[in-house]
């Protein structure tokens, strides 16, 4: 399996040609970096004018390795081929370096790049990526991986630390300033002071002096932002998403970049990826299909409108028995909850599910928002919130089965698609009957969860090593002898005048947490497309779609037919609610393509995990027919072979079966605004979750078309 690692850009606030003189000093040999052993010029070369300076080097390399694996392989070093091309025009230095030792058996490579700031020209960006990919090691191809992981993420921190030294080495001496290159007509012009190009050895360039002060030193700095939309500054990462490994730095960054190529437009904030990477510990792919299902999830069910449109019945808002308090001593949110005061059995057969599902999830949209406010207010990322659980009141009716049941299924709708949002449960007042509950719900709760939780039984809470510890004492609640005053609800019975009838339960095995949503669902088998009609009475009209591939890989065609198909399914046509899985099929064996009906969009293969958003403009009235089919390798003739991608997906595709949702709209053309503005009619975006981000979109002919 190959390891990759890419860095989030690391600015230094000097500019580029200072940078490149700290840089130069780290040959041929660095102290500041005892891997290195040192290095030879292989080759050099420059442009005609000077711009273009090319060096190759061979570079020497100690490895921190157990004798014996060096005893078998041979080899006390290693030899890396590193070519550095240094732009003094542009300002840009690309390094590209590749292991010589072993390189039958192990492939290194590594990528590094140098370049001014986008907003400041005055700072220079550096970034960072490489690939390990190990054929065979005598066996030991597990531990060679580890061992050369573990050594290169130790030595990239390292190396900004480096420059950065040589840096205050430079400015030591009374260099703080090297002139940018010109071209040589223009270098006769400037003063002999300035007339040399920092093309020389840096040693010669930094003779130059001090013609201006140090860079920064004018203005205080900037908050941390990203150079470039796209990537991630690491000063940005330590101020609002903490302090990470450069193996979660390289993880968080690679899991954006594929959320960019194939969700565009709806990015969640770098800090709900995160809180997936660490759910999953820094798995991507586990990460990902986790992420994906959620994000869906909360397309379907709308579920970031939730606080504007999700209002607590007034019967809630009297016996529930939780609110936000302030926060901790780590800034973090503090929410309470009485659980021992609350009716659990009458509130459920007073609301049903639906309502209590949807007012725990508007807690936790809530508290996401409440982070952030508190990362802004103390200046350190704050990303997960504090749960106070005061269970005095506890008894057996709170082991009513239909409660328990729909506290299991909350905890799971929570546990899929709120991972990493509880950083510290405080459970108070523990009564005898605890236990029993606990064994009931542990098991549904994730095992990094469990470990945050904190349990006082009777009086315990009180005094050193109590909640003085984690929650400052003028927060405290008065009910658990504080001198704060809780605004949170004293709860009590839910008077049986205002439980439902018994016509009215809700008896499905999923909570539907809305009746109703505008995606559908649809199930595409092999050889079983599903298919949609539109019927377009006047040309020049729109029609709209978004949909979002769950599982498998489907290809998306849009046809044109004068004569209305009949549907092979007897609900055909009706497409059902989101949550059936149906299949419709409408375009008959007997039709000949050309003939009985055409193409009017060439067909987009979908892969699983992507969000399609497009549009088709109507040339002529008839039946239009939406369709998705699995993705497979198409018939070859005597002259075509099948693409190697194909192969691979029909031998790795262990299910017969594809799961999409999907959502689509007719307009007329006046009211139409471009690809994406027919999403904002029918509220279909992910901006509760979505950081700042742009859509593009490709354009086909007469439709538009966006992933």
């Amino acid at each position: 399996m190959v390891q990759k690692y890419q860095s989030p850009v690391r600015v230094y606030k000097y500019p580029f040609e200072l940078v490149m003189a700290a840089y130069e000093k780290r040959f041929p040999t660095c102290p500041e970096i005892p891997v290195f052993l040192g290095s030879e010029i292989l080759h050099e070369s420059r442009s005609e004018d000077g711009a273009i300076h090319v060096i190759e080097r061979s570079c020497k390399l100690n490895v921190d390795a157990p004798r014996l694996l060096k005893k078998i392989a041979g080899v006390e070093h290693v030899f890396f081929i590193q070519r550095n091309t240094v732009n003094w025009r542009e300002r840009t230095l690309r390094i590209e370096a590749h292991n010589e030792t072993f390189a039958n058996r192990v492939v290194v490579r590594e990528t590094c790049s140098y370049s001014v700031h986008p907003e400041n020209e005055d700072w220079t960006c550096f970034e960072q990526s490489a690939s390990l990919d190990i054929k065979s090691f005598f066996g030991f191809e597990s531990t060679v991986e580890k061992i050369a992981m573990k050594q290169y993420t130790s030595n990239i921190k390292r190396g900004k630390e480096v420059i950065e030294h040589y840096l205050k080495e430079l400015i030591s001496q009374g260099i703080t300033f090297i002139p940018r290159w010109s071209p040589p007509a223009a270098e006769e012009e400037r003063a002999p002071a300035l007339a040399r190009a920092p093309g020389a050895a840096p040693q010669e360039s930094g003779a130059a002096g001090t013609s201006r002060d140090p860079p920064g030193s004018p203005c205080p700095p900037p908050e941390p932002a990203s150079p470039d939309g796209d990537k991630l500054d690491s000063d940005y990462i330590e101020r609002y998403l903490g302090q990470l490994t450069p193996l979660q730095e390289s993880c968080l960054i690679r899991l954006r970049q594929w959320l960019q190529e194939t969700h565009k437009g709806k990015i969640p904030k770098d800090e709900h990826i995160l809180r997936f990477l660490r759910a999953r510990d820094f798995n991507i792919d586990k990460a990902r299909e986790m992420l994906c299902q959620s994000l869906a999830w909360r397309k379907q069910y709308q579920v970031d409108l939730i606080l504007q449109s999700w209002r607590p019945p007034a019967l809630l808002q009297e016996y529930y028995t939780g609110g936000w308090h302030y926060q901790d001593k780590d800034g973090r949110p503090l929410y309470i909850l009485r659980l021992g005061q609350m009716d659990t059995k009458g509130l459920v057969k007073a609301l049903g599910e639906e309502s209590l599902l949807r007012h725990v999830l508007s807690i936790n949209e809530e508290g996401q928002k409440r982070c952030e406010e508190n990362t802004n207010i103390f200046g350190r990322p704050i990303t997960s919130w504090t749960c106070l659980v005061d269970l005095e009141g506890l008894n057996m009716r709170h082991l009513w089965r239909p409660g328990v049941k729909a506290l299991l299924r909350i905890i799971e709708v929570v546990e899929d698609n709120y991972p990493e949002t509880l950083g510290r449960l405080l459970i108070v007042r523990a009564p005898r009957v605890f236990p029993v509950l606990w064994t009931l719900v542990s098991p549904f709760i994730n095992e990094n969860t469990r470990q945050k939780f904190l349990i006082y039984s009777g009086n315990n809470y009180q005094g050193s090593g109590g909640l003085v510890d984690y929650v400052d004492k003028d927060v405290i609640p008065d009910f658990l002898g504080g001198d704060c005053m809780c605004t949170v609800s004293e709860g009590g019975l839910v008077p049986k005048s205002l439980y439902q009838s018994e016509d009215e339960p809700e008896n499905s095995d999923h909570i539907r947490l809305w009746t109703e949503t505008i995606y559908h669902s649809a199930s595409v088998l092999r050889g079983a497309p599903h298919e949609i009609l539109v019927e377009i009475l006047e040309g020049e009209s729109v029609i709209t779609w978004d949909f979002d591939i769950l599982k498998g890989d489907v290809v998306f065609s849009l046809f044109h037919s004068k004569r209305a198909p009949e549907p092979s399914h007897k609900e055909a046509t009706a497409p059902s609610p989101c949550g059936a899985g149906d299949n419709v099929q409408l375009i008959d064996k007997s039709w000949v393509l050309g003939v009985d009906y055409s193409r009017v969009e060439s067909p987009l293969v979908c892969r699983e995990g992507e969000s399609i958003q497009g549009s088709h403009v109507t040339r002529w009235p008839g039946f239009y027919i939406l369709q998705w089919r699995m993705h497979g390798p198409l018939p070859c003739s005597s002259s075509s072979l099948p693409r190697v991608d194909d192969v691979l997906a029909s031998l790795q595709g262990s299910s017969h079966k594809c799961k999409l949702i999907y959502y689509y709209e007719v307009l007329a053309s006046k009211d139409f605004r471009g690809s994406m503005s027919s999403l904002e009619s029918c509220t279909s975006g992910f901006s509760q979750l979505s950081g700042v981000t742009t859509s593009s979109s490709q354009s086909q002919s007469s439709s538009h078309l966006s992933r």
